[in-house]
């Protein structure tokens, strides 16, 4: 072949070698699932504390109003994240219209505890937090199936279990990357109905976490009931800062 017939066939060969064959879809990194984006976005907090208050308006929680409040991501595991959330009480004066001595009083309407954990023990007369409940995430499942159960560990200031405590909800679906819905289970309503709690044998609890060092990351833990439309208690946390770990919740 001469020099003048080499060069095309040189060209050539050097444009076919520039094409790149796309490769098979399979072999495309798969995007996270929503089950696996939320799992990393709540995890990507632990160890650390944010403070909150009440975002919702509505009358039956009227003690909440003004008071401060820490979420701490107090213990992490591979599949269970545990949220210790710290209220600040009334001085022991006035402890009893702080928490609400009255079946309607929103402590026990909106995390579902009886008065005598949101008492005047609750309140502690050498520390004016509440440190009684404590948010548990737990993991199961694989792949699609992946769920979620959220159950509410609560404690009186000496450590032991209230009469209502670890009742919550298994998420139904995917839920989203940000987000998770947890209808009440039915090991809760025998639990509701046993304590004559009737108002929340349809409680549904909401947990929405945006991945550490996100734009204006929040927190949020929310109830609704489906048989009250009016019923909102929830509370925001702002994760663009984190505040100084609180004292362990109590019986941790």
């Amino acid at each position: 072949m001469t020099r003048s017939h080499t060069m095309p066939a040189l060209i050539a060969l050097a444009l076919l070698a520039g094409c790149t064959t796309p490769a098979p879809p399979g072999d495309t990194p798969a995007a996270a699932s929503p089950q696996q984006a939320f799992w990393q976005a709540l995890s990507s907090h632990c160890g650390k504390a944010y403070a909150g208050a009440l975002a919702s308006e509505d009358a039956r929680d009227a003690d909440w109003t003004g008071k401060a409040m820490v979420a701490h991501w107090a213990a992490c595991e591979e599949d269970r994240v545990a949220i210790a959330f710290h209220v600040e009480e009334a001085p022991p004066s006035s402890s009893s219209e702080a928490v609400g001595e009255t079946e309607t009083s929103s402590s026990s309407e909106a995390v579902g505890e009886t008065e005598t954990s949101s008492g005047s023990e609750a309140v502690g007369r050498d520390n004016p937090w509440n440190r009684s409940r404590t948010w548990i995430v737990t993991r199961h499942g694989a792949g699609a199936e992946t769920r979620f159960t959220l159950k509410h560990d609560h404690r009186h200031a000496d450590g032991e279990a209230d009469a209502v405590t670890f009742y919550g909800g298994t998420s139904a679906d995917a839920g989203s990357a940000r987000a998770q819905d947890f209808p009440v289970d039915a090991e809760s309503v025998a639990l509701f109905t046993r304590e004559g709690l009737d108002a929340s044998l349809t409680n549904v609890w909401h947990v929405a976490v945006d991945p550490a060092g996100s734009k204006d990351a929040r927190f949020a833990y929310q109830l609704t009931r489906r048989n009250d439309p009016t019923r909102r208690f929830r509370v925001e946390f702002d994760m663009t800062k984190a505040v100084a770990p609180p004292p362990p919740a109590w019986g941790w």
